[in-house]
């Protein structure tokens, strides 16, 4: 689940222990960040976009993976996932990169098109 790792990501860009930490700068109820980590409600894209400019990630990742996690069907889960895919393909994911993984190369977008 994405949002799980972009409040991980969050929490090891400001040295944080707690997710409660978390929950103080979005100023919302420790209860909620509990509820998203469970998969029972989702970051808004304000809180998504908040935490992607303090870790450095692209907006444009932050929304596709935030639209993959919300997505209600099987279908619109799996369209999600393969754009998700499409965009790491790329080599533009940066929540890999802060977790220490090896995201290959960027590869021309021409190659793409």
């Amino acid at each position: 689940m994405y949002s799980n790792q972009l409040l991980d990501a969050y929490k090891t860009a400001k040295n944080y222990v707690q997710d409660k930490q978390i929950a103080h700068d979005l100023g919302l109820s420790r209860q909620k960040i509990s509820a998203i980590r469970n998969g029972q409600r989702y970051l808004t894209e304000s809180e998504a976009l908040f935490l992607a400019d303090v870790v450095g990630i692209s907006e444009e990742e932050v929304l596709v993976y935030l639209a993959a996690d919300r997505a209600k069907n099987y279908r619109a889960q799996q369209a999600w996932t393969n754009i998700a895919k499409k965009y790491n393909g790329l080599g533009f994911t940066a929540i890999s990169m802060i977790c220490g993984a090896i995201v290959a190369p960027l590869e021309p977008i021409r190659d793409y098109v």
